[in-house]
């Protein structure tokens, strides 16, 4: 079983300076004023997909937990606040204290969301909520970006496996969330062992350029890669002519290589021109993995192509094109007076400009048509109807506190399949398009 998200096999450092100078101002001058422990509601939503996207998917909550989990004002961050003169003496004796006891309900993770979605939802005091804004999305933004086009990646290669390969285009850290975020939309492995250690995702790999020109000869270096790591390997051949080592390549591990590499080049052209020589090596079954700055539309591009598996990297970690999701983190509901058990009022900024929010608590279903494919995208405030109460999203993820929602990577990567199953077909299409149901809103209640 894969233990991923499980509890980390490293030490996770505190998390509460990962936010912006705000939260705490915020709170101190919250504190100040009274108002610090109003109970009060704050959700994640986008307003807009990236241009041209289908849908969303939901990625990184399993890092938020650990994040929250995590929030914690330890010696040597107070002692920084104070010699930093951010906040006052009286706001460092409430932030040494600090453990969020609130609740989070949200999508689970591996879901596909649209416009609007509440994909997480916030509640306990606002001193306690308003600290987790920066944390939450700068986690839920980059892993739904990657997760993202992860999915539209596998999309594009069907039942061919993809490979993570990003690590060396991105920042250390970010690789091993990237990493992550691509195995839930659908990649199979992925070349960072970092990633491979903590989540338990599988980890490949072989060689690269500079070992073939290490070696005095191509032959050599295959020869020595052969002895090492046997004749089911993957052996890189472009370095110089690509037909030329197709054949050294056979001559050496012989018609049972396992694959040979192609990282250069016109793909589909080359491609077809190696297929056809191992053909007639007798190399049947060694298989072909390409590289070399893919993306979906240039895996779709290879769909008719002899290609066995894809490798991504560049394209995969900066969101192919959409390196964040753009969620926000808002208030949208708050008591009316400090008594533990005044009633909430929905609250919503009002703004021109496309940056309008409603107020309210809000549920989320997804209706389906007669065929049990997605129609519509429902949210909502107040009581929820009857025809949508077993077609809600929401999930309790941490309830007083306690983090209730810990999965298995495998279950969050199968959840995505299944959701992006769930919706029709033109979800999938890489062509400019709308998101793939509308979003519907029904009013009702208060924000309580």
């Amino acid at each position: 079983m894969n233990t991923a998200d499980l509890g980390l096999p490293v030490d996770v450092p505190s998390t509460a300076l990962f936010t912006d100078q705000y939260e705490l101002t915020m709170l101190q001058a919250a504190l100040k004023a009274g108002t610090a422990g109003r109970r009060s509601v704050f959700e994640v939503f986008t307003r807009r997909l990236p241009d041209g996207r289908r849908y969303g998917v939901v990625a990184g909550t399993g890092r938020v937990l650990d994040a929250v989990e995590n929030f914690r004002f330890d010696p040597g961050v107070l002692r920084f606040l104070r010699e930093k003169g951010i906040v006052d003496d009286p706001t460092l004796e409430w932030l040494a204290d600090y453990r969020f006891s609130g609740d989070i309900l949200g999508y689970p993770e591996g879901e596909v969301y649209f416009p609007g979605s509440p994909i997480m939802r916030v509640e306990g005091s606002f001193a306690e909520c308003v600290l987790l804004e920066t944390v939450i999305l700068s986690i839920l933004n980059h892993d739904s970006a990657i997760a993202a086009a992860a999915s539209r990646m596998s999309s594009a290669a069907g039942d061919r496996p993809l490979i993570e390969m990003g690590a060396r285009r991105t920042h250390e850290l970010a690789a091993v969330a990237a990493s992550r975020a691509a195995y839930i939309g659908g990649f199979a492995s992925t070349s960072d062992l970092a990633a491979g250690f903590r989540y338990n995702i599988p980890t490949v790999g072989t060689s690269a350029h500079a070992f073939t020109l290490l070696h005095d000869t191509e032959r050599d270096a295959f020869r020595a890669q052969v002895d090492s790591l046997g004749g089911g390997t993957t052996l890189l051949v472009d370095t110089y002519d690509v037909a030329e080592a197709v054949r050294t390549a056979v001559e050496v591990a012989g018609p049972e290589l396992g694959a040979v590499r192609i990282d250069s080049g016109d793909l589909l052209l080359v491609a077809h021109r190696v297929r056809q020589q191992l053909d007639a090596l007798g190399a049947t079954g060694t298989r072909i993995l390409v590289t070399s700055d893919l993306d979906e539309y240039a895996i779709a591009s290879l769909a008719a192509a002899p290609v066995d598996a894809y490798g991504v990297g560049t394209q995969l970690v900066t969101g192919s094109g959409h390196p964040t999701a753009s969620m926000v983190y808002k208030l949208v509901a708050r008591a009316v007076s400090d008594d533990p058990g005044a009633p909430l009022v929905p609250v919503a900024k009002k703004s021109s400009g496309g940056k309008t929010s409603l107020g309210g608590r809000k549920w989320a279903a997804r209706r389906l048509d007669a065929y049990g494919v997605a129609e519509a995208e429902v949210i909502g405030t107040g009581e929820v109807p009857d025809a949508l109460a077993d077609r809600q999203l929401l999930v309790p993820l941490v309830e007083g506190g306690e983090v209730v929602a810990r999965e298995p990577l495998d279950v969050v990567r199968d959840r995505h399949a299944a959701a992006r199953a769930g919706l029709p077909l033109s979800a999938t299409q890489l062509s400019r398009g709308e998101p793939v149901i509308p979003t519907e809103y029904l009013h009702g209640g208060s924000g309580s």
